[in-house]
């Protein structure tokens, strides 16, 4: 059940516009993140992943911030190679709990806009860590959401989702205790492969990674994007597939899991 969402982010369209004008550029111009000589607000950085505050802080009563992953302008974690995968995750979890364990906000979220239906701006890999002063990130969400069909079970229990948060098709990969951040990793990167290469016949063009610190566990769930349900934007109600129809995803996953890990 979706519930009352409590304090509404506050966008402030200002900032959102001169982020517009300076994010959307011909492609001849320099991506802003590639070029790393000029970056400002640096917060830390492990070789060429980056730290940073947002630019262009478009939501009040909060702290913006953004993680650079690589200097691979083309980059992605459904491509990286194993070990930058798991060295990205480990970096972003790192800034990800010191924002966490700051004790600054209400909440502090992590996520990651891949492709053209997945509201990102840039295609330079990155991930967004947003902490939220006065606003529960978590108030919407309910366990049920990583609940679902079984997929993997081995230091990372991978689900697919039988009540997504919107729909149609939610994975979850689930690790109790940091030092399995890599082994998450791993299943994210497997999984967001799968994704870009044979879900609907290749169809698929665009995901999200949303992070979950909630009921004790670290959770990223997987979404690939395509146009947004109507019913979902106009009466908050969620989709999922049919039963058969996730089992076979999910036996799709499985095979590619076991293979490989």
């Amino acid at each position: 059940m979706i519930k009352h969402t409590e304090n509404p982010l506050v966008f402030n369209t200002a900032i959102g516009q001169k982020k517009r004008a300076e994010t959307v550029v011909p492609v001849q111009n320099t991506c802003p993140f590639c070029d790393v000589e000029h970056l400002t607000g640096i917060l830390r950085t492990d070789g060429k992943k980056i730290w940073l505050k947002n630019k262009f802080p478009t939501l009040e009563e909060a702290t913006m911030t953004v993680i650079i992953e690589s200097d691979e302008h083309l980059g992605d974690v459904s491509t990286y190679r194993l070990k930058e995968n798991r060295e990205v995750f480990r970096f972003a979890f790192d800034c990800w709990d010191e924002m966490i364990q700051s004790g600054n906000y209400r909440s502090v979220l992590m996520f990651k806009n891949f492709g053209p239906r997945s509201g990102g701006t840039l295609r330079h890999p990155h991930l967004q860590v947003v902490g939220l002063k006065n606003t529960d990130g978590y108030g919407q969400i309910s366990p049920e959401n990583f609940e679902g069909v079984e997929i993997h079970k081995n230091g990372v229990t991978v689900t697919l989702s039988t009540r997504p948060i919107m729909g149609f098709v939610e994975f979850n990969a689930m690790i109790t205790d940091l030092d399995n951040v890599e082994n998450l990793a791993d299943m994210v990167h497997e999984i967001t492969a799968y994704l870009m290469s044979s879900y609907m016949e290749g169809r698929c063009d665009s995901y999200n990674l949303f992070f979950h610190h909630f009921d004790g566990q670290y959770i990223c769930k997987i979404v690939p994007r395509f146009i947004t349900s109507p019913y979902f934007i106009g009466y908050k109600i969620p989709q999922v597939s049919h039963p058969q129809t996730l089992a076979e995803i999910a036996q799709e996953i499985k095979l590619r899991l076991d293979k490989n890990y």
